[in-house]
């Protein structure tokens, strides 16, 4: 089976699963965004043009250096094309890649929104969207802001001209069990939504980036709007 059927197939699967699990939580499948994981692909993979072959836009990457060579080289699809960062974004990365991206998923200090902030004011762009990360899980390993401290975020964000806040993201724990994993997404929804009245007019409480290959429908039947899916998408794939 070629790159670009299989993949169309794996794509399918995950859609489905997602549905499935949309509908157990009483919504509809397409209130939930799949970011599909490119990272693990080269920017002239086949796979890669699979991906958009089968008209998966939203595509996520880790390392801001990966996402900004891609961005370019499929220059040509920009308007279609919708860059998520996913993984950690360091403060000298920001000012090249803001103008790719769609969506951070990962801020995760009071620095790096000001950095945004401030690089989107000199660099005259549109406002940049972010989530807040979250260490639901309280792992040491993980970053992100602690749920305890998370609230005091929101005076900093209030005096930011130039981002909108729209959600949470965060990732199950490490040894986390399914039971574990379901309640740390429960909590991530729990805690936007005790945010939600307290938020100032730059940042909203409207998404929620949870899961991933291997517990993304327990995320989305606690509330997850956008799911982070690589692994599944390519099984079978030889690179």
């Amino acid at each position: 089976m070629d790159k670009f059927k299989q993949i169309a197939d794996n794509l399918s699967a995950v859609k489905a699963k997602i549905s499935d699990a949309a509908l157990r939580s009483g919504r509809a499948a397409d209130s939930v965004t799949l970011v599909a994981v490119s990272k693990y692909l080269k920017k002239d993979d086949d796979a890669m043009h699979a991906l958009l072959a089968a008209e998966c836009y939203d595509l996520g990457e880790s390392r801001p250096q990966t996402l900004l060579e891609k961005a370019e080289y499929f220059s040509k699809q920009k308007s279609k094309i919708r860059w998520h960062q996913i993984g950690s974004l360091q403060k000298n990365k920001v000012r090249k890649i803001l103008p790719h991206v769609s969506l951070v998923h990962s801020i995760d200090s009071a620095e790096l929104l000001e950095t945004i902030d401030r690089i989107v004011g000199e660099e005259s762009l549109p406002p940049a969207h972010g989530l807040l990360e979250i260490n639901i899980s309280g792992d040491v390993t993980k970053r992100g802001f602690s749920p305890r401290d998370i609230i005091f975020v929101l005076e900093t964000i209030s005096k930011l001209r130039h981002i909108r806040i729209d959600g949470l993201m965060c990732m199950s724990g490490l040894y986390s069990a399914n039971k574990e994993r379901r309640e740390e997404f429960a909590a991530t929804r729990r805690l936007a939504e005790k945010l939600t009245p307290l938020c100032p007019n730059n940042c909203r409480m409207t998404k929620l980036s949870m899961g991933m290959s291997d517990d993304f429908p327990l995320a989305v039947q606690e509330g997850a709007t956008i799911v982070r899916v690589g692994s599944l998408l390519f099984d079978g794939i030889k690179f």
